[in-house]
């Protein structure tokens, strides 16, 4: 019993994560081209055509930016609120266009996705856990801070996309413009390091085999750094920072141990593991 998840691309250049069962996936947010995606997935063994889905959570370019050229080219479902796609101005076909409210499940084959409020500068956003084959995987990204939500549903979660954008420190002494250092930490900007480390320890329990740190920010913050700081607290869950460049390997996820999955072929029967 397991899902498998990959983060195609993290960062404010463009946000897409992939969580499959082998035969079905959704793909959370598309913030890089349709090119890209078809070339990353195919780097990776993943059919295109597995996709049966877009789950978006908010309208900021970084996470919608390559939803209508998909749409056009593989006409995929796109799960969105109605006011994320009148804020966002998403050209889509309308017959593509799926209305989602929180707290109520969407079947995507035998995949469920589950959303809920979270605390971001958009005008509806939301948080993600995607369940199936017994496994549960959470997305919570672009979040200020750690809402009722979050800490209900992070320890239900074998693996999380958990956002950890900038380290204070940086932030503080960057060039970056006051107003925007207080967008960014004021509650409904994003995580920092700290905030991130806080959830992970407060809320993983012994089901939690993957985190994946992600939308880290360019200037405000050291892969290095993050990786280093969640090493020290890692204990048996395998620690991923995702590339704001490049996609990520794809991770099995079971209720045992962390697993690379090094190609997924197309009929999807066999997988070779390393």
């Amino acid at each position: 019993m397991s899902l498998f998840i990959t983060s195609l691309n993290s960062g404010s250049n463009g946000n897409c994560y992939y969580v499959g069962n082998g035969k079905e996936a959704v793909l959370v947010d598309v913030g890089i081209s349709c090119r890209e995606v078809e070339k990353r997935m195919k780097r990776l063994g993943l059919d295109i055509y597995s996709v049966k889905a877009i789950i978006v959570s908010h309208e900021h370019s970084d996470h919608i930016t390559g939803v209508p050229g998909l749409c056009k080219k593989f006409h995929f479902p796109v799960y969105i609120t109605a006011a994320t796609l009148q804020s966002g101005s998403i050209p889509i076909a309308r017959e593509l266009v799926h209305s989602f409210r929180a707290h109520e499940s969407i079947s995507v084959g035998e995949l469920t996705v589950t959303a809920f409020p979270k605390f971001h500068d958009a005008i509806d956003p939301h948080s993600f856990i995607i369940s199936g084959n017994g496994i549960n995987v959470g997305v919570f990204t672009d979040i200020g801070s750690c809402c009722k939500h979050v800490s209900a549903h992070f320890s239900k979660c074998h693996a999380v996309f958990l956002e950890s954008n900038y380290c204070e420190d940086l932030l503080q002494k960057g060039s970056y413009p006051y107003y925007l250092k207080e967008r960014i930490r004021g509650g409904r900007g994003h995580l920092s390091n700290k905030q991130a480390l806080e959830i992970f320890n407060r809320y993983k329990t012994e089901k939690l085999t993957h985190l994946v740190l992600s939308h880290l920010s360019k200037n405000n913050n050291d892969p290095q750094l993050v990786e280093r700081i969640f090493a020290e607290h890692a204990g048996n869950v395998k620690v991923v920072v995702a590339s704001r460049y490049q996609e990520t390997p794809v991770y099995c996820v079971t209720t045992t141990q962390p697993t690379i999955v090094r190609n997924i072929v197309r009929e999807q029967r066999q997988l070779s593991l390393f």
